[in-house]
Formats: C-alpha cells, structure tokens, sequence
C-alpha cells in the first residue's frame, strides 16, 4: 500500500449550488470538467455536510465493485429513492435478502432457459420493425423503446393481449423516473416535493402499475396454464423452506424487470443504430456478416456466430453505457490508493468517464467495433463495465444481448441506414438515453 497522498479535492457546495441548472438538465459535462481539473478521483460537497466521492480510476473501481465487494452496498438512492417507487428487489436490495432473490431469479436467466425464450423474443421484434417506413426519416428511440418493451413483456408474459396495459405501464415508469430524477439532482428542493404532494401523486402512480401488474399475475395463477415464460419461472421459484415469492415480492420483481430490462437496452440500440449510420463502412462490413443468417433455423447457434454485430454493440455500449454511473456506500473504513475513507462514504462511479479515459482507450472518441476482437478484448477486463462486476453485475445481461443482436442484425440485413446528424444528444436519467435519434432507412 503506497503512502498517504495529499487530501482528495473538494468542489465546494457553492459550486454545485452554481451549476444546479445544468446539472439538472445533464451533469455529465460538470462531472467531465472536474475529473479533467481534479483527477481521477475528488470529494463532491452537496451540502448539509454530505460528501460524495466521484471516481473514474479504474482500480478503485474494480476495487469497489469486485475485490473488496462485500464491503460495499448500494446506497440509498438507489435502497429508498428508487424502490419507493419501483419496489425491492434485485435492482435496489442489500445483503441477505439481495442475494437470496438473485439465487431464485438467476435460472432464469441462464443460457439453456433463454434458449426457450429466443422464439419470442425474434416475434416480438419482428412484429415491432414491420412498422418501419422504407425511404422515411424519423426518431428511432420511441421504436426501440416500444421493441425492448414488447420482449420483455413477452418474455414475462407470453401473452397476445398485453399492448394496452403495457403502454400504460411504460407511462407510469417513465413519468415517475422523470420524478426521482428532480428528486435526485436536486436534493435541497426534496421538503417542496413532498410538501406539494408531487410525491405522493407518483406514488400513487405506482401503485396504479403494481395493480395492473398484479391482475395479469392473477389472470396467469386463474388460467392455471404453464408456459415456461419468465413469469412461470417465477412463480415456480422457492425460498430454502419451500415457500414461493409472496404476491407483493412478485410483483416488486417484476416491476425491477420491466424498469431495468427494457430501458437500458432501447437506449443501447439507440445509440448502436446511429453510430452505425455514421460508420457507412464499419454498416457495410457488418452487412457482409448477417446477409447471409436466416433467424429462422437455430437461433441460439446464429446468434453465437454474430461476432462482429456483437462488436458493434459492445462498442456502442463504451460509448454510450446504459448504466453511466454506479454507487455504492462503504459499510466498513477502507484504504484506497493511499487515501483512507470512513464507514459510510458514497461512491460515484463513473462508467461513462472510464470508457472513454485516454489511459486505456486509444482514440477514446471513436467507434471501432474491432477494439472487442477475440484476440483483444481481455484487454478491456478492467476498464470495460456496461452491465456492472462482481456478484452485481447485471442478471440479465444474456437476455439483453441476445435481443440486441437479433435487432441490429434484422435491420441491417434489410436496410442501409443513414442520418444527418453529428451527434446525438444525451439525457442522463436513471440510464443514459438520447433526446432524439433522427435516422434514415432505405432498403437494400
């Protein structure tokens, strides 16, 4: 362990208080702006003596995330701010209870029980693409959303007759993130939200998910049909004493599901989908690879030979990660890179800073897929977090890899995609979505 080092920088509350505004909109240049002045790491002051600590350096990271995990839980935006809203569950609980759910959801999610699902997944998504206009221009992400919404339902559910429920499900979650967002980013205006009752109403709004959520489980338990579904898995899963979920925790998982599975993957192809507009070689190079696929024999045994359309994803995802930042509090004093930190002190990860950090990326601003080749790619293991690490690390990363891939290459296999635009702007909510993604389609 290296000696002391001088102490970590401070941005002052004055500073935060200063920026409120841009923050709100997108904090992101402020957080690129003091990792270039301050370093790697530096402390945040945001106010009533709360400190937290802002980290791009890929040790500590991988320190927090893998080598010392156990000492660090996820904090309480995530434990109260987020699962006031959505739940506990997966996504937004510690210890003992977090680990004994992800045993019982994880074989969900393995690759043999996914392989049942493929065939939904594929419909799904073709049914969604078949309302693509050839020779229009328009904002791909609400298509994207709509498409990773529809896998996800289907996947749960397997049911013909969800659309309406679902659209008013994908509302209520987009409007209450909306809600914690404010909540989040302006943490000295929390007494006005509750005091106004804007708190409240989005509760309510929860509670209006939860019962249409609970009135499609009560239809499945009713019908007593099994379709070996995401939901049959579910409700089939037991705790070590036999006893299943209870309504109430089968509902919380379910809404995690929804929240975290299909989000994070539309704004991933959103942003996979314009990058390749801007690349027209590295497009046409990945035509080459999925021309010649038909999704309609094994689908596991085609996705697997993707190689290079995975690529482009994985490269997308350095770009773009879907999950920019992650926290974490430290439940025990530790010592990291010779600075020592007290029980109790809030991480701030920056993912989106450490995917593109000169140190470890040559041209860190460009999109080259080939970065991810077989013969390369381990050496991006400890800089490279688009679905998290350790024991956290994201359980539905298959799934959202899977889809990812039979999206991309079903378009690409029919369509040249352009766009006019430069660059896409950003709007980091609780994941990294873009505004608008403006693009072109022509068939091939």
């Amino acid at each position: 362990m290296e000696g002391k080092k001088r102490p970590l920088v401070t941005v002052s509350k004055f500073e935060v208080f200063k920026n409120r505004k841009r923050i709100l909109q997108n904090p992101l240049p402020f957080h690129q702006e003091n990792f270039e002045k301050h370093g790697d790491t530096f402390l945040v002051n945001i106010g009533i003596g709360n400190k937290v600590v802002f980290t791009r350096d890929a040790e500590t990271i991988k320190h927090i995330l893998q080598k010392n995990h156990k000492n660090y839980y996820k904090s309480s935006l995530q434990t109260k701010d987020l699962a006031k809203y959505i739940g506990q569950g997966l996504l937004t609980t510690n210890g003992d209870f977090w680990r004994t759910h992800r045993r019982m959801v994880q074989p969900a999610f393995h690759k043999t029980k996914l392989q049942g699902l493929l065939g939904i997944m594929y419909k799904s998504i073709t049914d969604e693409l078949n309302r693509i206009e050839p020779e229009s221009s328009f904002d791909i992400f609400p298509l994207m959303g709509d498409i990773a919404f529809q896998v996800v339902a289907q996947a749960l559910f397997s049911a013909d007759d969800l659309r309406n429920r679902m659209v008013k499900l994908q509302h209520i979650t987009e409007t209450n993130q909306r809600m914690l967002i404010k909540e989040m980013r302006q943490p000295f205006k929390k007494w006005w939200f509750q005091l106004s009752g804007q708190v409240k109403k989005h509760l309510n709004l929860s509670e209006d998910a939860r019962e249409l959520l609970n009135s499609i489980i009560q239809d499945r338990i009713d019908s007593s049909e099994e379709k070996d579904d995401l939901l049959d898995m579910l409700l089939r899963a037991k705790y070590e004493d036999g006893s299943g979920m209870s309504r109430k925790q089968l509902i919380d998982e379910v809404m995690i599901l929804f929240t975290a599975g299909h989000e994070t993957t539309a704004n991933a192809l959103s942003f996979s989908l314009f990058l390749l507009a801007k690349n027209p070689k590295i497009q046409n190079q990945l035509f080459e690879e999925v021309k010649h696929f038909d999704f309609d024999g094994d689908l596991m045994s085609v996705l697997n030979n993707l190689n290079f359309t995975k690529q482009c994803i994985e490269e997308a995802m350095r770009l773009y990660p879907p999950v920019y930042v992650i926290d974490r509090v430290s439940l025990a004093n530790d010592a990291i890179g010779g600075h020592e930190f007290e029980k109790g002190t809030v991480w701030l990860m920056s993912v989106y800073e450490l995917h593109r950090h000169k140190d470890f990326w040559k041209n860190s601003e460009e999109f080259q897929p080939m970065r991810f080749g077989v013969s390369n790619r381990k050496d991006y293991s400890n800089c490279y977090y688009p679905f998290g690490a350790g024991p956290r690390m994201c359980v539905g990363n298959n799934f959202a890899m899977f889809e990812m891939i039979m999206v991309v290459a079903s378009i690409f296999k029919k369509y040249r995609v352009t766009t006019e635009i430069d660059n896409v702007e950003i709007n980091p909510l609780i994941s990294l979505k873009p505004k608008e993604v403006p693009l072109r389609f022509e068939l091939r």
